[in-house]
């Protein structure tokens, strides 16, 4: 008798490989999956504007990578001895009003480069719930009412009216975003995905009513398109695992295990076999350079970075396009820095 039911996503029809460059842009979940693409030396780019959730924030924020509008400092508002934007996360915000804006430009420069020949923007959707900015006379300044914005930044939430967009509202500025994207960059390919980390501070029927309204979305948008995928991440954690042993402990956030299972999918559906196979070799390197010796002097170890020293280099000639430099400067300083390995 089976008792799990295993879901294996359709392989894209165009994968992903070593040489392209990716903008990831959306929830938390986003920056697992951003984390294990970087470490197996993929471009990444991940999420300019911190964590978003909702979709009018990520659409509003690829928008504004596209156009490159510098951010002023009338955008800026003082909150709990911050200054912080509405549609940034929270990292960016600084008690020196100066460097607040001086990071959120660079991040949007760097963003607006990126984008112009990056080849892939992954997309990951955390709730179909917004919070727009209340037009009361005692209003947080920066903000214009109705405003969605991306982050409270623990303002008090009678400063804002919370509501769950509709099926057209999503859609619309999504397809919206997609136009201007593909003006700016004719050869983009994107991947929707939808985050399994479970809203409940919403409610149980709503966080579910939220994720349906955005795989909805998506799908609409998907379907019969060569240029846009969608993969998903929400299934193989609801519909797949389905289990709460694979939940860390607020019962919220895919654990580590989910959160691999989901990633080994991703890599068997998204990614070319060619860079399968370098990732295999990149795994080799990352596990030698975790190793922790046991005896930093010893003749042995001296073998063994010499070894994963040449093993670097030697992938380094093969595959020009990825940068090792971290990786030889390790093997190189180790054993004249005993330190390190402490």
């Amino acid at each position: 008798m089976d008792f799990h039911l295993e879901f294996t996503p359709k392989p894209f029809t165009t994968k992903i490989n070593h040489q392209q460059k990716m903008l990831l842009i959306g929830s938390c979940f986003t920056e697992n999956m951003g984390t294990k693409l970087k470490q197996h030396k993929f471009l990444v780019l991940e999420n300019p504007n911190g964590i978003l959730f909702n979709p009018i924030s990520v659409t509003k924020s690829i928008e504004r990578y596209i156009t490159n509008k510098k951010y002023t400092a009338e955008e800026l508002f003082y909150q709990n001895e911050c200054w912080n934007s509405w549609q940034h996360h929270s990292r960016f915000s600084n008690p020196d009003k100066e460097q607040c804006l001086q990071a959120i430009n660079q991040s949007q420069q760097q963003a607006h480069h990126f984008l112009k020949d990056a080849a892939w923007v992954v997309i990951t959707l955390g709730s179909g719930f917004a919070y727009a900015l209340r037009g009361s006379e005692d209003s947080i300044s920066a903000g214009i009412a109705g405003d969605v914005v991306a982050n409270c930044h623990k303002v008090p939430t009678d400063k804002f009216d919370k509501k769950l967009l509709s099926l057209d509202e999503v859609t619309t500025a999504l397809q919206q975003m997609l136009d201007k994207l593909s003006a700016y960059n004719p050869k983009i390919k994107i991947i929707f995905t939808i985050s399994p980390v479970r809203h409940l501070r919403d409610g149980f029927i709503e966080n579910n009513r939220s994720k349906a309204t955005l795989i909805h979305a998506v799908s609409l948008l998907a379907d019969g398109q060569q240029n846009i995928f969608y993969f998903p991440a929400y299934e193989l954690v609801i519909d797949d695992l389905r289990d709460y042993r694979f939940y860390a402990e607020d019962m919220v956030h895919p654990n580590y295990a989910a959160t691999n299972y989901v990633w080994q999918k991703f890599v068997t559906a998204c990614i070319d076999e060619h860079s399968q196979k370098l990732m295999k070799q990149i795994n080799i390197i990352n596990a030698a350079k975790s190793h922790k010796p046991f005896n930093p002097t010893s003749g042995q170890h001296k073998i063994f970075l010499q070894t994963n020293l040449e093993r670097v280099n030697e992938l380094g000639k093969q595959y020009p396009y990825i940068n090792f430099e971290e990786e030889k400067k390790y093997f190189t300083s180790f054993d004249r820095n005993p330190d390190v390995a402490k």
